[in-house]
C-alpha cells in the first residue's frame, strides 16, 4: 500500500510539472496588475517572471516564441450582426492574418513537449478597422485573477515544492486546469485544435443591445487523438511541417462560434467555463489559405493585442485583456530593439 507521504509528493510533483507548462505557455495571457495595484507589478516584472533561466529569447516574443504565419480570409455569414455592429460581421469576405504558436518561451522547443497551443488572429475590414485576438486551446484559463497568475509564475519558478503546494491551496481553481493538461487528448496538427478566447467581451449591435460573449474557433478537420510518445517520434518541428503540407493540399477551416452569456454568468473570471447550454451563434468561417515561415512572414511584426477591437466590440469587466495588452506592448518593444538578434533568412550573394 502507498504511504501517504509518497502519494502527496507524487501528486505535488505532477502539479509542479503542470505549473511549469503554464509558466511556459502563459504569454498568450501574460499580464501586469500594475494598473490595478500601482507599484506592485509592472510589465518589466511580469516579463522577468516569464523569462527562462537561460535568458530571454532575443528578437522573439517573450513567450509563445515559436510560431508560424498564415494568411487567409474570414467569411462572415451575416449572423453576427444580431450581436455586434462590427463591420467584419456583415456578410462578406475579409482578409485574415494570423499565427499558429506554442506556449513556450523557447523558439527552438520540441513541439511534443509543449502542452498549450495558440492562435493569434487579425481580421481587417475594408476601411482598415482591425480586430486582433489571441486564443489558446484549453477550454478555460489556469487561474481566476491577474494576481493569482503572478503568484503561479513565482511559485513555479521556485525549487521549493512547498511554494507550489501553498499556491494550490490558495487557488483551488488551478486544479481544473491541471486536470485538463494531464488528461486532454493531443492532436497531431494545428488544424485539428479548437482555439478559445477565454476572456469575455461585450458585443453591441446596431440597436444598442449589449451581450457578454466569448468565442471559439472550431476546426472543420476532425481531431484525432495521438499519444504524446508517438508525437515525439515525429521530430521537433512536426507541427509546422504538418500544417504547411496540409494547407498546401487544401485550405483549412474553422467555424467561429460565439457563446452568449446568461445574466449572472461570470465575465471577469476566465477560469470558469460557462454552461454548455448557453446560446451559441455561428458567425463565420476562418479559411487559412497560405502558410509562411515566421522569420520573413507577414505575422512576424504583428502584436496580437486583444484590446485592438472594432466598433461594436469592447472589453468587459475581465481584467486580463487590458493587462495583457501592456505586457504585449513591452514585449514588442523589446523584440523590435533586438531585431539584429532575430535569425532572418540570408539573402543569397550574387
Amino acid at each position: 500500500m502507498n504511504q501517504p507521504g509518497r502519494v502527496e509528493r507524487s501528486s505535488l510533483g505532477w502539479l509542479v510539472l503542470i505549473a511549469a507548462v503554464v509558466g511556459g505557455s502563459a504569454a498568450a495571457f501574460a499580464y501586469t496588475a500594475g494598473w490595478l495595484t500601482p507599484g506592485r507589478l509592472t510589465p518589466d516584472r511580469m516579463i522577468a517572471a516569464l523569462t527562462p533561466p537561460s535568458g530571454p529569447p532575443l528578437g522573439h516574443r517573450r513567450n509563445h516564441a515559436k510560431g508560424i504565419c498564415f494568411t487567409g480570409m474570414f467569411e462572415a455569414n451575416g449572423s453576427g450582426v444580431e450581436l455586434s455592429r462590427a463591420k467584419v460581421f456583415v456578410q462578406g469576405r475579409y482578409p485574415a492574418l494570423g499565427r499558429f504558436n506554442l506556449g513556450t518561451a523557447d523558439p527552438n522547443a520540441v513541439d511534443a513537449t509543449v502542452r498549450v497551443r495558440g492562435m493569434g488572429l487579425q481580421i481587417s475590414a475594408a476601411d482598415g478597422e482591425e480586430w486582433r485576438m489571441a486564443m489558446i486551446n484549453p477550454p478555460f484559463f489556469a487561474v481566476s485573477t491577474p494576481d493569482a497568475f503572478h503568484d503561479l509564475l513565482v511559485a513555479a519558478g521556485k525549487k521549493d515544492p512547498e511554494a507550489m503546494k501553498t499556491f494550490i491551496s490558495a487557488n483551488p481553481e488551478f486544479a481544473a486546469f491541471a486536470a485538463w493538461a494531464k488528461a486532454a487528448p493531443w492532436t497531431g496538427s494545428y488544424a485539428e485544435d479548437s482555439y478559445n478566447s477565454l476572456n469575455s467581451f461585450v458585443f453591441t449591435n446596431a440597436k444598442g443591445d449589449e451581450h457578454a460573449v466569448r468565442w471559439s474557433l472550431v476546426p472543420t478537420a476532425a481531431p484525432t487523438s495521438i499519444a504524446q510518445a508517438e508525437l515525439e517520434k515525429r521530430g521537433p518541428n512536426f507541427l509546422e511541417q504538418e500544417i504547411t503540407n496540409r494547407v498546401r493540399s487544401a485550405p483549412q477551416r474553422w467555424t467561429m462560434v460565439t457563446t452568449v452569456a446568461d445574466p449572472g454568468d461570470p465575465t471577469a473570471d476566465p477560469s470558469k467555463a460557462w454552461p454548455e447550454n448557453r446560446r451559441k451563434v455561428q458567425v463565420g468561417t476562418l479559411v487559412v489559405q497560405r502558410i509562411e515561415p515566421e522569420r520573413d512572414g507577414p505575422c512576424r511584426d504583428i502584436n496580437f493585442d486583444p484590446t485592438v477591437l472594432p466598433q461594436g466590440v469592447r472589453v468587459s469587466d475581465d481584467p486580463f485583456p487590458a493587462a495583457r495588452s501592456s505586457v504585449y506592448r513591452k514585449s514588442y518593444d523589446l523584440r523590435a530593439a533586438e531585431a539584429s538578434d532575430y535569425p532572418r533568412t540570408e539573402v543569397a550573394k550574387p
